[in-house]
């Protein structure tokens, strides 16, 4: 997400909000189990060409484009940017630099695919604004005849991926503070317990802290991540810059089988695409958000330098002892080393409650109907279940490397890559079609064929490195 990974302390609710669209009543007619009416939606863009979403948006606190910057860098910034030296490791130096930047390149544009048929949609339907799971929905909800039977499974898989994704990412951060905290006790107290009591002993507080329900009380905590985390990647960059060994000692290029974690890796620390509709729905202007340059584009290229410049810099500097975090590469007798340590095991922990909210909502509106005079009762229960569950993976699997490959892989591989493809060829699919030669077409074939490569390589290797990670234990 902060998003550590990727990931975020503000990712959206995307669970689906009540619209009030301007059906007409002679339209009403719902498709099979959908949440949206389903109407007579123009087929010809030019009939709702007079609809301008962007003036029916009620905000009563919208957001400027410099405040949506500042939410997407937030949002994007994360621990991802810890594990981008061990991406490099898996890639080479040189062939890590350029295939990072395409990457971030291949993710921006498909959020500008997901923005751009959001706004079409908008404007065939008279919505104001939809969220990604909404997207989807409508898509299909009004697109060919044959597949509007799947408008309800298509919300079900963004929703699931996105519960799986961020229910990865908080075991992801147990394993960041319980590797971060063992190394700085081990050194003074000579102690050599294994990462996952300190994983187990951080269940009570993480229980504590989540049964908070009301995101606003949880803002304070982001703020104090924010300075913490700012704070400690500024003091890791001046570690990795001081005595930078010479290019030629590092491998220009990694062997071939290493190259799934690579991308699974850097799909994790790049992939935002879950905070970018809510961040453009709440915009004051937003039109400014994939103009050009726009807030996406400065915003995507500014994550993708400090990505890359942290990712090369930090392989130049520690080479084949890169580890998982790479704040873990820091002297372990430097006392300032050390306290960054702790301020990055800090600043993760005190995340993991902002992570968690999206997925308990999602899980939480769609089971809460079975609870009617002790919902808050169940609530807490499900809280507790959940704390419970991602310390009992993140003990079960405390393997940093393989654990960001399979999260980047299997669930961002697919909300970054596959879905918005698959959203535009709906959406494109009558009008305004696929343009000459179908390239709308072929391209968006890429894009899902690519995003299967990695899902299915980067899963398998995954996979792979668990199976030798716990014969070794």
């Amino acid at each position: 997400m902060d998003n550590f990974k990727k990931k975020t302390t503000e990712r959206p609710n995307l669970e689906y909000m009540p619209i009030r669209p301007n059906w007409t009543d002679s339209t009403k007619t719902m498709a099979a189990g959908s949440t949206l009416p389903l109407v007579g939606i123009p087929r010809n863009d030019e009939e709702a060409g007079s609809y301008n979403p962007f003036e029916h948006r009620d905000l009563s606190h919208p957001t400027s484009s410099t405040e949506t910057l500042v939410h997407l860098l937030k949002g994007s910034l994360g621990s991802g940017i810890l594990a981008m030296p061990l991406a490099f490791l898996h890639a080479g130096l040189w062939f890590g630099l350029g295939a990072t930047i395409i990457i971030g390149l291949i993710c921006t544009y498909c959020i500008h695919i997901l923005v751009k048929c959001s706004h079409i949609l908008c404007r065939r339907a008279q919505i104001p604004s939809l969220g990604f799971a909404d997207v989807a929905e409508t898509a299909f909800l009004a697109g060919p005849e044959g597949i509007r039977k799947y408008c309800r499974l298509a919300r079900f898989i963004i929703n699931l991926f996105l519960v799986l994704d961020l229910i990865g990412c908080c075991c992801i951060y147990l394993v960041f503070v319980g590797t971060n905290l063992k190394q700085v006790v081990d050194f003074y107290t000579h102690s050599h317990y294994d990462v996952r009591y300190y994983i187990l002993l951080l269940l009570a507080p993480l229980i504590l802290i989540n049964l908070i329900r009301q995101l606003k009380y949880l803002t304070p905590f982001s703020m104090i991540a924010n300075v913490l985390i700012g704070v400690s990647v500024g003091i890791t960059l001046y570690y990795i810059v001081t005595d930078l060994p010479a290019f030629s000692e590092r491998k220009a290029i990694a062997d071939v089988h290493h190259m799934p974690m690579f991308f699974g890796t850097v799909i994790f620390a790049l992939e935002g695409i879950g905070v970018v509709m809510s961040l453009e729905n709440n915009m004051k202007n937003p039109q400014h958000f994939i103009g050009c340059p726009g807030v996406l584009n400065i915003g995507m290229s500014v994550v993708i330098f400090l990505y890359t410049v942290v990712g090369f810099l930090g392989y130049l500097k520690y080479g084949e002892d890169t580890k998982g975090s790479i704040t873990l590469n820091l002297p372990v007798e430097d006392l300032l080393a050390q306290m960054t340590k702790l301020m990055i095991a800090l600043a993760i922990f005190l995340t993991y409650s902002l992570q968690f909210y999206v997925p308990m909502e999602i899980i939480w509106k769609n089971v809460k109907h079975n609870f009617n005079e002790r919902a808050n009762a169940a609530e807490y229960a499900i809280r507790i279940g959940l704390v419970v569950l991602t310390v009992v993976i993140a003990a079960a699997l405390p393997n940093i490397g393989p654990f960001v490959t399979l999260i980047g892989a299997v669930c961002l591989s697919t909300l970054g890559l596959m879905f918005p493809a698959v959203i535009e060829l709906v959406v494109y699919y009558e009008k305004p079609g696929y343009g000459p030669f179908n390239w709308v077409l072929w391209k968006n074939i890429f894009l899902i064929l690519f995003g299967v490569v990695g899902f299915i390589t980067g899963t398998y290797v995954s996979i792979e490195e668990f199976s030798q990670h716990l014969e070794e234990v």
